[in-house]
């Protein structure tokens, strides 16, 4: 029986190694399920999800060159996304992005809230402009290294 791309079938773990699982098939074949084909969420280990024997629900990715590729994560159901409530410090949620209601953006109408010291922008245009000096202090001291200028 040769198997088709976006079955769901049923299988059960052979080996687990540090990039997925190799799990086998009722109809005697066996692919390998990559660790980002685990969960829904970040695999460091493997061996956190899954265990030897286990018996598992696969989808079928691909099958090339004798391969079988599976994914456990989409035979699940999609993880819930958080409801947007008050940020932390008791500002309100972010509000639409002005482009998608037919108006430009602009800083004037979405003032951001200072948190704490400063706003997060302002912490990252300060991080930003200390980043460009010293990559230019950087470039500098390589080129004065290499000659510096270029020969005709």
């Amino acid at each position: 029986m040769e198997l088709q791309v976006g079955s769901i079938l049923e299988g059960k773990v052979t080996s687990i190694t540090k990039f997925g699982a190799f799990v086998a098939l009722d109809n005697g074949k066996s692919g390998l399920v990559h660790i980002s084909e685990i969960a829904n969420t970040f695999v460091n280990d493997v061996h956190d999800f899954l265990q030897e024997g286990q018996a598992v629900k696969v989808l079928v990715l691909s099958t090339e060159n004798g391969k079988v590729n599976l994914s456990i994560k989409r035979t699940l159901p999609k993880p819930e996304r958080p409801v947007r409530g008050p940020r932390p410090g008791g500002h309100p949620p972010a509000a639409p992005h002005a482009a998608s209601q037919g108006r430009p953006a602009s800083r004037a109408q979405q003032p951001l809230p200072p948190s704490g010291d400063q706003a997060f922008e302002d912490k990252l245009k300060q991080f930003l402009s200390s980043s460009e000096g010293k990559m230019a202090d950087l470039n500098r001291s390589l080129d004065g290294r290499r000659g510096g200028r270029r020969r005709r």
